[in-house]
């Protein structure tokens, strides 16, 4: 799919008589959901609405997505506004914009809607575009989860089967973007730098509280919000059940952020356009605000060293933000609906003392807490995290966090009863997250070391003292399953068990 402002023309005056075009250009958002409507609220607030247009979907109204109670507290005027931003006038009556009406009024559209519907989106936007002869609109998604081909039974990252999708996203609170004196950063990334600043400053343009920067990053910016939403469960979790231990928080959301990002990293080495992503740029990616062209991590192997993580796009602060900003509890208004699933499931486990007994069960909980099933991306990309694990080829050492919660979900009743003493016991939770970061070979020397009265174990050790041999006795595979379990802590035997079941 080509996705550029430009044709292929080399003129030098229809080009700058296009570049003068997009100046005034306008932004649709189509299939609009809570947060293009409380970005179209903003700009209505702050009189920047004549740049952007809106098109919810068929059977759907502008303002559904809010509750009763904020639709409510909204100012008249600007809800006036919003309705003249997603309809046009026909023989003096107003007329709700479509798709097509987008593609012809608009030079970026965005498709706003969830992962079960952008990817037809995507397809239809492509056509009409064609249809109509405006195949120098861009389109831009803000999916926050993993798409899944049921044929194939295959999930993946839709910015990755479509590499030159646009992607947007920037975080927000419930109700903070109704919020005048308010401020917000976004980032848009497309994989042409070009493409990236002026779609970036379009999106800018459409309020002066929201700050929109550039980056190339699309996959990674998609693959981080979808791991960010699973994590956001998480931290839900953690402070629902744990504020009374507040000595594990820092440690467990510290952990998330950092898994985050080092599974984007890894994501990032996979991208099959990666070398023409900084190689083939029309502008210095330091135009665009990164601090440096690249930032890779290397990993001996076999005595080489390798290239295995790709962090570059953790300079785009509005990204890494987005992660940090979904994993707090707000000082005023409500925390993100995937931190909400969370600290719904802490009280439901308090209550109950077990996990859920399924996916049905939990989501069936959030609902009953007025949390809508469709809007909880955190927990449908979680039915497809052990596909994207090997997808992506994730080391379990980066993804430990997720792995602990989707074996609380989808787990074996036996390992459910481990899982659940590990995420409701402080000391349990905490040595979890000390000892699940390290990579399986180096965690067999410790556990060889408390283990030294079975054979295997002491060999390992003294293997290891001989410096010739060293090399080989990390690379081979010890089982110590024969040794007593009796005694063996709740942490190292989900362990055990995840890097069984999850690492393959």
């Amino acid at each position: 799919m080509r996705n550029s402002f430009f044709d292929r023309s080399l003129d030098a005056r229809s080009i700058r008589e296009r570049v003068l075009e997009l100046d005034n250009a306008k932004v649709g958002f189509y299939s609009v959901g809570l947060y293009p409507a409380s970005l179209a609220y903003n700009c209505a607030m702050q009189n920047e609405a004549g740049r952007l247009l809106l098109a919810v979907r068929p059977g759907r109204e502008l303002l559904g997505a809010f509750s009763q109670d904020a639709t409510d507290s909204m100012d008249s005027g600007h809800v006036e506004t919003m309705l003249d931003m997603g309809s046009h006038r026909v023989n003096g009556q107003r007329t709700p914009n479509t798709l097509a009406d987008l593609i012809q009024r608009c030079d970026l559209v965005v498709l706003s809607a969830n992962s079960s519907y952008v990817e037809e989106d995507l397809l239809e936007a492509c056509r009409l575009r064609e249809e109509l002869g405006r195949e120098q609109v861009v389109l831009a998604c803000l999916a926050g989860s993993f798409n899944h081909d049921p044929i194939s039974n295959s999930a993946y990252v839709l910015c990755e089967k479509q590499p030159n999708l646009a992607f947007f996203s920037g975080f927000h609170r419930h109700g903070a973007l109704r919020n005048p004196f308010d401020s917000f950063t976004a980032n848009f990334c497309h994989p042409n730098a070009l493409t990236a600043m002026l779609g970036a400053q379009l999106l800018d343009r459409l309020s002066p509280n929201i700050q929109v920067s550039p980056g190339v990053h699309n996959v990674e910016g998609q693959y981080i919000k979808a791991a960010k939403n699973m994590a956001s469960v998480f931290a839900g979790f953690g402070y629902g059940f744990h504020q009374d231990n507040p000595g594990v928080l820092p440690t467990l959301l510290t952990l998330l952020l950092d898994q985050c990002l080092d599974q984007a990293a890894t994501v990032s080495m996979a991208r099959s356009d990666r070398q023409r992503l900084y190689h083939r740029q029309p502008i210095p990616l330091t135009e665009l605000g990164y601090a440096v062209p690249r930032i890779e991590a290397t990993l001996v192997r076999d005595g080489d060293f390798e290239k295995v993580r790709d962090h570059t796009f953790t300079q785009l602060t509005a990204m890494v933000a987005d992660v940090r900003g979904s994993m707090m509890l707000p000082v005023s208004g409500q925390p993100t609906r995937n931190f909400q699933a969370g600290q719904i499931m802490a009280q439901q486990m308090r209550e109950q003392g077990r996990c859920p007994a399924s996916m049905e069960e939990l989501e069936s909980w959030c609902e009953a807490a007025g949390l809508r099933r469709g809007a909880l991306e955190g927990l449908k990309s979680l039915r497809f995290w052990p596909q994207i694990a090997r997808r992506y080829a994730i080391p379990v050492n980066d993804c430990s966090m997720v792995n602990l919660l989707y074996m609380a979900i989808y787990g074996r009743p036996v390992v459910k009863e481990t899982a659940f003493q590990v995420m409701t016991e402080s000391r349990e939770l905490s040595n979890y997250c000390q000892e699940s970061v390290r990579p399986i070979h180096s965690r067999r020397y410790a556990e060889a070391l408390q283990n030294l009265e079975v054979p295997e174990a002491l060999d390992l050790v003294v293997n290891a003292v001989i410096a010739d041999n060293a090399r080989s006795a990390m690379r081979r595979d010890v089982d110590l399953d024969d040794a007593d379990n009796t005694g063996i802590p709740a942490y190292l035997k989900l362990m055990d068990v995840i890097e069984s079941q999850l690492d393959q």
